[in-house]
């Protein structure tokens, strides 16, 4: 008999709904808010008011893109930590509220395990042991992977996520929010090796970003002290230069990571993932080093059900299932 998963993502501003079966996403659907982009970040509240309204629609095409009824399903799957609570509390009812309904078993399900598993999506699949660069909005961390389910995290950031320092300084440069992707679009055109900024150094493989943040907003305020048209006239080859110097700190600790665990298996993940010049540089430090290396496709970088239901596959095969007294959390330890 083969086996059907519906699962759904609601950690943060997107409302997500994939359905898995034997493995394979035969559906994923993302609802995407655009209501926060005039206050510049993510507003909690409203983000729990759009997933109410979403997740309906949002599940009926994917069971119907699908061609799966409600009642062939063997498994709800949905996202318990860490996020927005009040947008995760919309996905987690809902999906307990399906699989009491329908009498199935419920599966919750780590966002960060998640995004490390969107690499698994699909028909090249890593070995293990198998490194991941996880980096998103929240997140920066590497991952050692023995197999889908046991995982540890070897190395995050001290403070700011590398998502972060796209987006604050994306605002010190006037760009509308989300301004990492802003960022990446006007990198290709620039120069990466006009403007200098620093590296922390950081011992160990964890990262900080913050003194970076603040190093871009001292250079960008002397700058404009002379030219207050600087960052306009120069934005291609400032973009650049940002996203070279957060994309060499991100690499340089993955090498020093493959350096010391000695795993050649080495994959992205997370938002953050589908920036050019960290794919690119990805490809390039594989060959340099000899790894074999691993990308989502874009889809499955930002949050997504597709990452989702593909860990509660792996889940469903242990037996790893959750009762109607499963809480979520805002923020959750990773180590699995």
């Amino acid at each position: 008999m083969s086996v059907k998963i519906l699962a759904i993502e609601s950690s943060c501003d997107e409302t997500s709904a994939s359905v898995l079966v034997d493995g394979k996403i035969l559906s994923n659907f993302i609802a995407n808010q655009t209501i926060h982009e005039q206050y510049g970040g993510v507003v909690p509240e409203l983000a729990s008011r759009a997933h109410q309204e979403n997740i309906v629609p949002v599940v009926d095409q994917a069971l119907k893109v699908a061609g799966i009824r409600k009642d062939e399903l063997n498994a709800i799957a949905f996202t318990q930590a860490p996020g927005l609570i009040g947008s995760l509390l919309v996905g987690s009812c809902f999906a307990k509220s399906m699989a009491l309904a329908l009498d199935v078993p419920l599966i919750a399900v780590h966002h960060m395990q998640a995004h490390v598993l969107a690499n698994f999506i699909g028909e090249e699949k890593p070995s293990f042991p198998f490194l991941c660069l996880t980096v998103s909005g929240g997140h920066t961390q590497i991952v050692r992977c023995d197999s889908p389910l046991q995982m540890k995290v070897i190395g995050e950031t001290l403070d700011d996520a590398a998502g972060e320092a796209f987006d604050k300084s994306a605002k010190l440069l006037g760009l509308p929010y989300p301004g990492g992707p802003l960022i990446d679009k006007y990198a290709r055109e620039g120069n990466p090796d006009r403007f200098k900024f620093p590296e922390p150094q950081i011992p160990g493989l964890n990262f900080s970003f913050s003194g970076l943040k603040t190093s871009i907003l001292y250079f960008l305020q002397e700058q404009q002290q002379k030219d207050p048209q600087f960052a306009e006239n120069n934005m291609a080859d400032i973009c650049a230069s940002i996203q070279h110097r957060i994309v060499s700190i991100l690499m340089n600790k993955l090498v020093k990571a493959s350096k010391e665990t000695g795993i050649k298996e080495i994959g992205i993940a997370g938002g953050v993932s589908a920036n050019s010049g960290l794919r690119n540089a990805l490809q390039q430090y594989g060959e340099k080093y000899g790894w074999k290396t691993y990308i989502p496709k874009f889809e499955y970088c930002t949050d997504n059900a597709a990452m989702i239901a593909m860990t509660a596959w792996y889940k469903y095969q242990a037996g790893e299932f959750v009762g109607l007294d499963a809480v979520p959390g805002a923020r959750a330890g990773f180590e699995h």
